[in-house]
């Protein structure tokens, strides 16, 4: 057993799946997600009958046509993607791992403080986490996060995939740092150098790494000697959304009113408790098919109606086409606004003050002894009486 384990999640094409909804039948033939509107033409995640064809994610539109004329395009859903993928990590959260999602579809945890809950072994853990995502997952196991990630992808439906040591890997090939978001952009120049799998780049001196890719490339030399960077578990959050359906798509100043809406709802949830807002999802459902959905991070924390209507009213100019639905979530919540802090402040006061309205009128009905606080004199003394004294209260 080696010191610790990381365990991977993986989903294959996870939001080519859920763009596809009820058309399953699409999957088996060359798909792919059309690229976002308003962004770079290339492409998203492709079905394996389009691999086939030597069409990648990423590629351009014009070029993966032309590799593939019968290349199905899905409208993208990153909206439901989010929604899927949050209830995918709820599920795992349920079992008592602490996740930190790479991507979605991608997600890896600690599975030392599992092993005792699900006997003892790397293979319960893993079972429990079949059972808690589902069939088609990919499961894999490894000291370090890079190992586990690379397990996973070579692992089968049913089958998971434990690798003892970073050495393992030396015979795959060197795209697997594609997994990586930092360092994704070294698959390629790696392959035109002539490096082809993990022990080649393993004998790569550290400095020559370092001179040609900079930081990515002694992260890479880090990963592929069995040394990565410890997990960020995402902490715990709740779910705070808003939805308004929008008559006849609306549009303008319509989608202008219905964030006014949106804002002051979420600002209103009970479950916010005073606490401001850091970053929000802003999404929407689209007439013509697919969804919508921008991330927005305030540079401060929020929770003035006013501002907040202002950084977002400019994001909606990004919706594509127009909406059905407008949705408001909060993502990252921030400290207790200052009114909120005085507005309790002013309760305590308020409390204060009704207690010694109180003690007045006792020592008005009863005389100066109806209220008397407990004093300490002696608190070491050996004799009860005199360890206190009561004395009146003075609130």
């Amino acid at each position: 057993m080696f010191a610790y384990v990381i365990v991977s999640v993986l989903l294959p094409r996870f939001e080519l799946v859920v763009a596809s909804g009820d058309r399953k039948a699409l999957l088996g033939e060359p798909a792919a997600l059309a690229p976002e509107p308003g962004k770079e033409q290339k492409i998203g995640e492709v079905s394996l009958a389009a691999e086939a064809f030597g069409v990648r994610r990423g590629m351009r539109l014009g070029e993966a046509l032309a590799r593939c004329p019968r290349l199905a395009l899905l409208p993208p859903d990153p909206l439901g993607v989010a929604d899927a993928w949050d209830a995918a990590l709820e599920r795992l959260e349920g079992i008592g791992a602490a996740v930190e999602p790479q991507r979605p579809g991608l997600a890896c945890f600690d599975a030392r403080g599992l092993l005792r809950l699900h006997g003892g072994r790397v293979e319960g853990v893993l079972d429990a986490a079949r059972a808690a995502i589902g069939a088609s997952v990919r499961l894999g196991a490894g000291p370090t996060r890079f190992v586990a990630i690379a397990a996973a992808s070579r692992a089968r439906a049913r089958r998971p995939e434990i690798v003892r040591e970073a050495s393992a890997l030396a015979g795959e090939p060197v795209g697997l740092l594609a997994l990586r978001e930092e360092t994704a952009v070294l698959a390629e120049p790696l392959e035109r150098l002539g490096i082809a799998t993990l022990g080649e780049l393993a004998a790569v001196p550290r400095a020559a790494l370092a001179d040609r890719f900079g930081p990515a490339g002694l992260l890479a030399a880090d990963l592929v000697a069995g040394s990565d960077t410890p997990l960020r578990p995402r902490p715990a959050s709740e779910r705070l959304e808003e939805t308004l359906e929008l008559p006849e798509s609306g549009s303008g100043e319509q989608l202008e009113r219905a964030l006014e809406i949106l804002i002051d709802r979420l600002l209103a949830r009970r479950e916010r408790r005073g606490r401001t807002l850091r970053a929000v999802a802003l999404s929407a459902t689209l007439v013509e098919g697919g969804t919508w959905r921008e991330r927005i991070v305030f540079r401060e924390a929020l929770a003035d109606r006013a501002r907040m209507r202002l950084a977002l009213g400019g994001h909606l100019l990004k919706l594509p086409a127009p909406a059905e639905t407008l949705r408001l979530g909060a993502e990252r919540f921030g400290p207790p606004h200052a009114t909120g802090r005085a507005l309790f402040d002013d309760r305590l006061a308020q409390r204060r003050a009704r207690l010694r309205e109180a003690v007045r009128q006792a020592r008005a009905a009863a005389g100066p002894d109806a209220a008397l606080r407990v004093l300490e004199v002696d608190p070491g003394s050996r004799i009860p009486e005199r360890r206190a004294v009561l004395t009146p209260f003075e609130g």
